[in-house]
């Protein structure tokens, strides 16, 4: 079922902020026994470099990649532990 999530969180930030570079990990192995994780959400972790992201500030740049989940926050991630890099940023050049 979490391969399912992974490719969901994948497909959702890639049609909403077309990144040159995505990886999406799912932790919840990590999280097992923990109380939120009793309710079946996964814990996940992503980085995502954006040009998306230039000029905007570490917030703004989250918002982005919730708003690019939606739903999926509520049904299926308990957790979220996102890094947003533009190209610049990660020395990606775009």
């Amino acid at each position: 079922m979490n391969a399912e999530r992974v490719e969901a969180i994948r497909t959702r930030i890639l049609t909403a902020l077309g990144p040159c570079e995505l990886e999406v990990s799912d932790e919840s192995h990590l999280h097992r026994g923990h109380a939120g994780a009793r309710d079946g959400r996964g814990h996940f972790r992503v980085r995502v470099i954006s040009a998306r992201f230039d000029g905007l500030k570490s917030l703004q740049r989250h918002r982005l990649v919730f708003e690019a989940l939606g739903g999926l926050m509520q049904t299926d991630i308990h957790a979220l532990a996102i890094t947003a890099l533009s190209p610049e940023e990660a020395g990606s050049g775009g």
